[in-house]
């Protein structure tokens, strides 16, 4: 019963200033990644293998219909 003036739904807070706030970016290396101009990654060789496979399934199966 040391503290029996604040209840559980009111919490003792500090107010900090705005000018008192540091300015610093909450994960400095996702600002660098925004900053820069970040572009599509390369496809990997197995996804590039896999999809000429498709595309020569696809092939085969267009002309065996005809």
């Amino acid at each position: 019963m040391a503290n029996k003036t604040l209840g559980t739904r009111q919490k003792l807070s500090f107010r900090i200033e705005p000018s008192q706030k540091i300015a610093r970016p909450r994960n400095p290396v996702a600002v660098a990644a925004k900053q820069r101009v970040a572009g599509p990654h390369r496809k990997t060789t197995s996804a590039l293998r896999q999809s000429a496979q498709r595309e020569v399934k696809k092939k085969l199966d267009e002309s065996g219909h005809d």
